[in-house]
């Protein structure tokens, strides 16, 4: 199945490129332009086309920062709000049978990414599995996850959860066209890191996702991000303002705004809630109370998110990326107070008794990110795994040159082993001081139990499903053991704490 690169999709033929070993398509458009009156709008259908569509090269990523879509040394990928597409990878081989499918859902914290870069090409991970890769852009920041309905007017309404809605749509995609790529639309993994993995758990929370996927992997999700219709209405309103717009002239100012204005009163605004409430990310999913009814997490908390098969796990190291490169999480003590100011009389001091050395400050930053991560993704295992099948596990390995760097198995070094990294720039830089070894081994874990999840629903049997009686865990590191119930006392400590609200 699939010798060419010509296939006949739903809205048209597009003509892609083949590779020595795999085969590939690019900016593939699964919804319409979201321009003019489709701006803040539920993603469109695609308008068919005739001929052959070129496919060989990427198109726009989101709007966001230029430095967001940054994909090399010095290059940077246009962004536009003409993005919703996505990539397909396949082996050039042919099949007999239908190959599985991962899509992968890119993280950035809802304001930055593109599926352009190259480390989501997806063709290590497609030959090692036999498997088809699919990566999708969808819309960011301002477009895609601030809530302007309140805005709405019968002339011009706008729609909730806009990020989310276009993840269903890129998946609807999926169902309709990805036997003509040979993959199964009935084997569908999706995947996703960081902000990606918070939307792998908010498709398990969405009603409209049910049917579209088969089992999901979330590698160190914020999984307790979600903002309340009060909050977002907050939100949206500083959001207008620092657009320069009165209310009751929000609807033409959305409408007619040059995309910049928009993504920058975005972005100050963002920057503000973070500054005023560390840990609270106001760019992320609503609980409207149609699209999305519950947040991710209650919905996993109460049984009511599709009983799926589910991986799910966080880097060891998690804060340190963000204490050195990045800002507004709370990993340091001033910021982590003021996480604890509506979590319950004792929630702090429990807390740091459970950090010795706390306030330190490799202490504090350990805390913040087991706050922002491992917190919420242990409600997450010991929910799920009541009602369907859940892997949990976290990742340790660190070659020398991290740990020089003082950032140890950090945020996102996961996404190296996992996309099968380890031969090219990045992999070779990581371990020109030592750890190419276990940079390898670690690969060979995540990249085989990643594809037997993918293939059959289970990783490898090695691997037992996580329980509330045992609480197994994958440390996965160089050597890979098992580990029930790890930093149970931390675990038992956080119990109960929960991120703050912005109203």
């Amino acid at each position: 199945m699939v010798a060419t690169t010509d296939i006949e999709t739903a809205d048209g033929i597009v003509r892609g490129r083949r590779g020595r070993r795999v085969l590939r398509w690019r900016a593939l458009p699964y919804a319409a332009a979201p321009l003019g009156e489709w701006r803040f709008r539920a993603p469109q259908p695609v308008r068919p086309w005739t001929g052959a569509r070129d496919a060989t090269e990427f198109g726009f990523a989101a709007m966001q920062h230029r430095a967001g879509a940054r994909i090399g040394p010095r290059q940077y990928q246009p962004t536009s709000e003409d993005s919703l597409t996505l990539n397909v990878t396949a082996p050039v081989t042919p099949s007999a049978t239908p190959r599985p499918v991962l899509v992968f859902i890119h993280g950035g914290g809802y304001l930055m990414g593109t599926s352009a870069l190259g480390l989501y090409s997806g063709a290590r991970l497609a030959l090692r599995g036999d498997a088809i890769v699919v990566s999708i852009n969808y819309r960011l920041g301002a477009f895609g996850y601030i809530d302007f309905s309140e805005y709405s007017t019968p002339e011009r309404p706008f729609d909730s959860n806009l990020g989310l809605r276009d993840q269903v749509a890129a998946l609807e995609w999926v169902q309709r066209n990805i036997a003509a790529f040979g993959g199964d639309p009935g084997n569908v993994t999706v995947f996703g890191e960081s902000a990606g993995a918070h939307a792998v758990l908010a498709l398990f929370a969405t009603p409209a996702a049910a049917g579209l996927f088969h089992r999901g992997i979330a590698q160190s999700p914020p999984a307790d991000w979600a903002m309340t219709a009060e909050d977002a209405r907050v939100f949206a309103r500083r959001c207008v303002e620092a657009l320069g717009a009165q209310p009751g002239d929000a609807a033409r100012a959305l409408t007619d705004a040059p995309a910049n204005d928009i993504r920058k009163a975005g972005a100050r605004v963002i920057g503000q809630v973070l500054r005023e409430r560390p840990g609270l990310f106001p760019a992320c999913p609503v609980v409207d109370g149609d699209y999305l009814p519950q947040s991710p997490i209650d919905a996993f908390t109460d049984g009511a998110a599709h009983r799926l098969p589910l991986i799910i796990g966080t880097c060891r190291d998690e804060g340190t990326l963000f204490d050195k490169f990045a800002d507004g999480l709370p990993t340091n003590p001033d910021r982590l107070h003021t996480v604890f100011g509506g979590a319950g009389e004792g929630a702090e001091a429990r807390v740091i008794a459970a950090y010795p050395g706390y306030p330190r400050a490799r202490t504090a930053v350990r805390m913040g990110g087991d706050y922002v991560f491992w917190r919420p993704s242990v409600t997450v295992m010991e929910s799920h795994s009541k009602h369907a099948p859940t892997y949990a596990y976290r990742y340790d390995f660190a070659p020398r040159a991290l740990q020089l760097a003082g950032v140890g198995a950090t945020h996102a070094t996961d996404l190296i082993p996992v996309f099968g990294a380890t031969d090219g720039p990045i992999g070779r830089a990581l371990t020109a001081a030592g750890g190419r070894h276990g940079l390898q081994a670690v690969t060979r874990q995540f990249q085989d139990n990643w594809l037997a999840f993918a293939r059959t629903g289970a990783p490898l049997p090695s691997w037992p499903a996580y329980t509330e009686e045992r609480r197994t865990t994958l440390i996965i590191d160089d050597p890979t053991r098992l580990e029930h119930d790890p930093e149970q006392a931390k675990r038992l400590a956080w119990q109960g704490v929960r991120v703050s609200t912005l109203s």
